[in-house]
């Protein structure tokens, strides 16, 4: 392609995973979670987030809301702008998880050829798949940011779990219902996912 011919990656010449790992004496691994608004992938993820920092382990979060006011803020929520979004926010994670940082990622992402495709980008050894389950009734109960009420109103078009479809994940690593269980509780079950993941 025209467009790639002249660019000449220094990849052979760089420090490797094995070099970044060895450094902060930790394992790269990427934690995506999916799941409805409302379910809580951004407040488990939060919590996982505090308590690998309080034993020493570098962690990065990668949010919804964070990545469309940054690095996707010219993406829409067309189909094909939803799923440049993923891809993009799955580069972006492999650097992390390269880098061998824990990453979290909590994204709505509503179908399982989306996370197919970011676990392919990132790697599927390095790809851990969470969904947080909570049924639709209780994250509409919730609607902690409105969301749900403006869908409902026809204010938002294509709202996942409203005017939009959510695909439940068919092989998760882990699965989390937050209206079942407490936020401690689902971080320690993530918790024991990420350090026990060889």
């Amino acid at each position: 392609m025209e467009e790639t011919k002249h660019i000449y990656p220094i990849f052979d010449r760089m420090l490797t995973r094995r070099d970044k790992e060895a450094l902060l004496g930790q394992r790269g691994v990427m934690v995506w979670f999916t799941g409805l608004s409302g379910s809580g992938k951004s407040t488990v993820a939060i919590g996982v987030e505090r308590e690998l920092q309080r034993r020493g382990l570098l962690c990065r979060i990668l949010d919804g809301d964070n990545i469309r006011s940054g690095i996707n803020n010219n993406l829409g929520f067309s189909e094909a702008d939803r799923v440049e979004n993923i891809r993009r926010i799955a580069e972006v994670g492999k650097l992390f998880v390269d880098t061998g940082i824990i990453t979290l990622a909590a994204f709505i992402s509503p179908n399982n050829a989306l996370r197919r495709m970011a676990a392919g980008i990132i790697g599927a050894e390095d790809f851990l798949e969470v969904y947080v389950s909570t049924p639709l009734e209780v994250c509409e109960r919730r609607d902690v940011k409105g969301l749900y009420a403006k869908a409902r109103r026809g204010e938002i078009k294509e709202f996942t779990g409203v005017s939009a479809p959510f695909e439940a994940p068919e092989h998760p690593a882990l699965s989390l219902d937050t209206s079942s269980l407490t936020v401690e509780e689902s971080v320690e079950k993530v918790l024991e996912l990420i350090l026990n993941h060889k």
